[in-house]
Formats: structure tokens, C-alpha cells, sequence
């Protein structure tokens, strides 16, 4: 099995960051190998269609927008 990519989307605000910590929380958690990138720049966040951040990429698929998810609802979308 490949390694998981996940990309968390943003500008450097305390929301994006407390999205890239419960990411990093939730990969533990679920004990799943993954990459997990903290993506800043907004000409590559535009590149993903998403309008508001934070955001969550999980395999080249944005599977959130606008919103700072609990870690436990991060491991549900990476199971």
C-alpha cells in the first residue's frame, strides 16, 4: 500500500494551524503512514478549487473547506 498523502491548505492563521496539528494527531491516532505537507501558498491553493481555509487534501481530493476539524473526524475521512 502506497503512503497517504495529506495536504493541509492555508495561510499561516491560528485556524490552519490548529487543522495541521489535529491532522498530524489523527494520522498517529489512526496509525496510518502518511505524508502529511503544510501548503501556504495560495496560488496553489487556488489550484485545488478551494475558495476558503483552512482546507484538508487527502490524496489530490479537497475532502474539506472552511473548517477546522476534530481529530477524530480526520481520522474517519483517512480510514
Amino acid at each position: 500500500m502506497s503512503k497517504m498523502n495529506i495536504k493541509v491548505m492555508g495561510g499561516g492563521c491560528s485556524k490552519c494551524e490548529t487543522l495541521l496539528h489535529n491532522t498530524k494527531a489523527a494520522v498517529k491516532a489512526a496509525g496510518i503512514d502518511a505524508e502529511v505537507e503544510y501548503i501556504t501558498d495560495f496560488s496553489v491553493i487556488a489550484g485545488y478549487g478551494v475558495m476558503s481555509t483552512p482546507a484538508l487534501v487527502v490524496n489530490e481530493k479537497v475532502v474539506s473547506a472552511g473548517r477546522v476539524l476534530k481529530p477524530a473526524d480526520i481520522e474517519k475521512l483517512i480510514k
